[in-house]
Formats: structure tokens, sequence, C-alpha cells
């Protein structure tokens, strides 16, 4: 198909009718406007785009991607998931960030129909009709659940943040097959897909053709995908990779914590105890005389009382080594978080300092 054109809601735009997009009684950059912003950059003559990352790993920096590489990603999704020009899509991620830009570029490489609604916590509240494809984040999976379950949505693409064995377990029951993503800005978006549940349903993610991945001394993933990229990414990312296809994220290296010479991951601890916490939480650390850090808890929460904090200490405990298990919980009535609604843990930390 012509990179030059794009069908948004049943109706075909390209160079010469893309004025008919701009929102001009909004602001410059609402949800509409920054789809009509990406798409004039994306006809133009430039062989590149200036894209945002998301800043939810550290300071969020502008990056350049070819579009040669966005094409090769977007092919990339579309294969595997059988995209094609009867395919009918929605966009309800912002179009400010990569996840969101890479629906768009699916849609013109594939040059299927792509539906675009605000973005919000429940995108599917007013939807009438059945989607063959569409991504969104973990936020708006919880908080629509039940329309996903009412509707015909075929295949779900979730990324930005992790997603909690209670979400996942309630996904078992549904007929959508979902996916969770891996991947970068700096990889056009995903690079691998985990099944969250059906027939294929995994604990690893497997990675798109095209892309090889290996360990290095540090046991983090590097991958290897020069139709993406021009030179091998290594992330610090801890993985096990039991084979040249798959993989299974164990946690980030610079978040490890060295507790009395013994090094923690804080996201293990996390999957060990996330069935007995109900709201937002995460392990973290704290200078220690002692240990040189200590390992802590912090939940958005008021503080429980006492009677009830010892009970979750007796839970948590049972489930954990005892070098894991945290010296001090600590309360905080509300998390800081991204724009993509992921959990900024070293803002957040900064709030109980």
């Amino acid at each position: 198909m012509s990179s030059q054109r794009i069908i948004l809601n049943d109706k075909t735009f390209g160079p010469k009718n893309l004025e008919e997009l701009k929102q001009t009684n909004e602001p410059a950059d609402s949800w509409q406007n920054a789809i009509y912003h990406f798409l004039k950059n994306w006809f133009d003559e430039n062989e590149y785009m200036l894209v945002n990352t998301s800043g939810s790993t550290g300071k969020p920096k502008e990056i350049r991607l070819t579009k040669a590489a966005m094409r090769n990603s977007a092919r990339m999704t579309n294969a595997f998931f059988g995209l094609n020009t009867t395919t009918t899509a929605l966009l309800c991620l912002p179009a400010s960030y990569i996840a969101g830009k890479m629906m768009l570029v699916r849609a013109i490489t594939a040059g299927f129909n792509l539906l675009c609604l605000e973005p919000g916590a429940n995108p599917f509240k007013d939807l009438l009709q059945s989607i063959d494809f569409t991504a969104i984040t973990p936020y708006q999976l919880i908080h629509s659940l039940k329309e996903i379950k009412q509707l015909e949505i075929k295949k779900v693409i979730v990324g930005g943040a992790k997603i909690s064995a209670q979400t996942e377990a309630k996904l078992q029951a549904l007929k959508t097959i979902f996916y969770e993503t891996y991947g970068m800005t700096e990889t056009c978006s995903h690079i691998a897909l985990r099944a969250l549940n059906g027939k294929n349903k995994s604990d690893y993610f497997s990675v798109l053709n095209g892309v090889s991945i290996r360990k290095n001394d540090a046991n983090c993933l590097c991958i290897h995908a020069p139709h993406l990229l021009e030179a091998d990414i290594e992330t610090t990312d801890i993985v096990d990779i039991p084979n040249q296809n798959t993989f299974r994220w164990l946690g980030r290296l610079d978040n490890v914590i060295n507790s009395g010479g013994i090094k923690i991951s804080p996201e293990i601890i996390e999957q060990k105890i996330e069935n007995l916490i109900h709201t937002p939480f995460f392990i973290s650390s704290k200078p220690d005389e002692i240990l040189g850090n200590k390992v802590i808890l912090v939940i958005q929460s008021t503080a429980l009382n006492s009677y009830d904090e010892a009970k979750l200490v007796d839970a948590i405990n049972s489930k954990l080594e005892k070098y894991e298990r945290p010296k001090v919980i600590s309360y905080l009535p509300q998390f800081c978080y991204s724009m993509s609604n992921k959990v900024l843990k070293n803002e957040t930390m900064s709030l109980l300092n």
C-alpha cells in the first residue's frame, strides 16, 4: 500500500486533504491535533521522525527514528496479527507517544480502517462496533474489562506498564486474545509479545521475525534488529533466555538492591506478594547503617491499623525469603504516575523523604 494515505473513521486522508483533520478550536496538543501533526510530519519528505521517550525509566528525551524503521516495525506487527485492508482497528492512545504513532503507521502500511477515539481510562464505553485489533495500557485494561467482555474485540496488545497477576487472571475467561508487549521508543514500539490468555498463554515473550536476542555478562537483554536499529541495544532488563526466540523478564538491573551483600530484585518480590495487596505498591530501599540498604514496601493507601498491618506482614513474610522481607512499610495517599499511568518510583520515593 502507498504510505501517502491513511483511512481514519472510514475516510481516506493524504497530503492534499490532511488539513481537514486540524482542530482549530482545540489546543495544538489535543489528542486530535496530535494525530494531525504526526501525519503532517509523516507525509513530508524527511526520512526520519523526532519522537519523545516516555520518561518512565529516566528523564524524557527526544530521539530520531527513521520512517523506514517504523514501517518495518509496523509490517512485523501486521504480519503477526494478520492485519490487512479488511481490518478495522482502534486508536485510543495519544499520538504524541510511540504506541499511538505506531498504530497510525500500521494503518498506513496495511491500508486498514483506523477508528480514532479520545484516549481515556475506558475508551470502549461508547464503542458501537466490532474491532479486530487495538493497543491499550494496563490502566485502560483495568477500567474497561466489563465493556471488552460485552463487545466483539478480537485481539488486543497491552503495554506501557506491568500487568498485575490479578488483572491477568481476569483475562482467562474472556474470548478476546490479549498480548503483553515488550519494547521501547528506540525499537519503534514492541519487538516481542507474550500471550496473556488463550491456547498460547505463556510466561515468556517471543520475539518477532527479524529480531534476535542474547544476554550480556550482567544477564541483561541485548537486542539485535538491523531493520529497526543502526546498532544493537543493551538494555538493563534482567532476563532468562531458554532459547534464541524467547525470554522471561525478571527485573531491572538499575533497580537491584544490595542489602547486606545480597543482591535483591524488587520486581521478583513484587511478583511474589502482588496477590496480597490490592492497591498500587512497589518495593524499594532506603539507606541502612548495618545493611547498607534495607528493603522497604511502599503502598498507595492510608496507614493500616496495627492489627491489619501485622496480618499483612505475616502474609508477606510467608511468601518471601528472610533477606527479601521488607524492614519497613511506608504509606502514601497518592503515587506519582507517568502519562501512561506507570508508577514513577523515584518521584514517589522523594515524597517520603
